[in-house]
């Protein structure tokens, strides 16, 4: 059975710091993990994702501020955010890439969100 579980969310002052962390189980091989947001009546948006690699990718308002980083070891992803804004408020949602027992395909699964907000 896939699980994806996410932790770290909360309430910060802006300026602030967070430590998002997930884990998967369930996924024997993960090919990318990653972070979206999705900001109170606005589509769901990537923030960072990070593959097996270790190469990542950041959307353009997090650069400099956020850094993904992966344990493959514990099928754990992290999200540091540092220099939080108010329009960092969102809830945040992993992402995981992989292959399970239960399917063959390569599919994404998801965690079920954490709330992020950022007070000015």
């Amino acid at each position: 059975q896939v699980q994806v579980v996410e932790s770290g969310g909360g309430l910060v002052q802006a300026g602030g710091s967070l430590r998002l962390s997930c884990a998967a189980s369930g996924i024997s091989s993960i090919v990318a993990m990653g972070w979206y947001r999705q900001p109170p009546g606005k589509k769901r948006e990537l923030v960072a994702d990070i593959f097996s690699g270790s190469s990542t990718n950041y959307a353009d308002s997090v650069k400099g501020r956020f850094t993904i980083s992966r344990d493959n070891a514990k099928n754990t992803v992290y999200l540091q955010m540092n220099s939080l804004k108010p329009e960092d408020t969102a809830v945040y949602y992993c992402q995981v890439d992989g292959i399970s027992s239960s399917s063959p395909f390569l599919l994404r699964y998801w965690g079920q969100g954490t709330q992020v907000t950022v007070s000015s």
